[in-house]
């Protein structure tokens, strides 16, 4: 796919043809005009036809249902990119496990972006910027220089277990500031819960092989600062509704968007037992709490 082009896949014929008529999200992004190369379809094999670089940008726990339809299309040597932050339920592998077990890709074709880039102002161009991952640092570069703008600035490293679990990690410790913010507690609170969650991301990610550098620049407490502190944050806002007594089910009713964090809770906890870090879920509050300093 040339670099001046982009194919979109969506799941809706009707949001498709908004998008390919009037150059607009208006679902997810509305007021915001799209770029005329970017047209989008629901037909997968459309979308992947050619392309060079593949981005993978769909709810976590729904990649490998959706790899497993449609990996096949996906031509051999493109870059896969994942825009994702999750960890799977059941299996506890990061989102670029789950695309290599599922298209056989090599760690050299897949990255990972990630750091503090809420979608709207992204979206209108507000200066922003974020990390490129891939084992390869080559391939770091070369995507580093793609998405490239005035406005967005990406940086390149090869921790690419460091950037998905920060991705991650900070989307449960969002939920809990946001729970925070519910109850009415103040500053205090929330700054405690935010640095004592990176605290213990950070912990778990040396345990599993990250580097504990990554956690200090943009995926990490770039990406916590922007989800912890903005109204724009799906899971901050989550976890405020869920301080106020509203229930998963009545809050999931109310929105087309998903918080990540929400099921994240328990596939984070369960991977940071085999470790012995220290990081406590509750079935009721997502709670990140250590014992003791690190």
């Amino acid at each position: 796919m040339p670099a001046t082009t982009s194919v979109c896949g969506g799941r809706r014929p009707e949001l498709c043809a908004t998008i390919n008529d009037k150059h607009e999200n208006s679902d997810y992004l509305p007021g915001v005009e799209l770029p005329e190369a970017i047209s989008a379809t629901t037909d997968p094999r459309e979308a992947l036809a050619d392309a060079e670089v593949v981005i993978l940008a769909i709810p976590s726990q729904q990649l490998r249902s959706n790899l497993e339809s449609w990996a096949e299309h996906i031509p051999a040597g493109a870059i896969l990119v994942s825009l994702m932050k999750g960890i799977e339920l059941g299996t506890h592998l990061r989102m670029s496990e789950v695309i290599a077990e599922l298209t056989g890709a090599t760690a050299d074709r897949i990255a990972v972006v990630s750091g503090p880039n809420l979608a709207r102002e992204i979206a209108d161009r507000e200066p922003a910027a974020s990390v490129v991952a891939c084992a390869d640092q080559g391939v770091a570069e070369r995507l580093q220089k793609l998405c490239h703008t005035p406005a967005f600035r990406p940086y390149s490293t090869t921790d690419v277990i460091g950037c998905e679990l920060a991705g991650t990690a900070k989307n449960i410790i969002g939920l809990a500031v946001g729970v925070c913010v519910g109850l009415g507690f103040g500053d205090n609170t929330k700054a405690s819960v935010i640095t004592r969650g990176l605290a213990e991301t950070a912990r778990l990610g040396v345990a599993i092989g990250a580097d504990p550098v990554t956690f200090m620049g943009l995926a990490g407490m770039g990406d916590l600062v922007a989800t912890c502190s903005s109204p724009l944050s799906r899971n901050r806002t989550f976890g405020e509704k869920l301080g106020t007594g509203m229930t998963v089910e009545e809050i999931m009713g109310q929105t087309r968007q998903v918080a990540e964090g929400v099921k994240s809770c328990q596939s984070v906890s369960e991977l940071a037992k085999p470790t012995g870090s220290r990081c406590r879920w509750s079935s009721t509050l997502p709670r990140w709490w250590p014992a003791a300093e690190p």
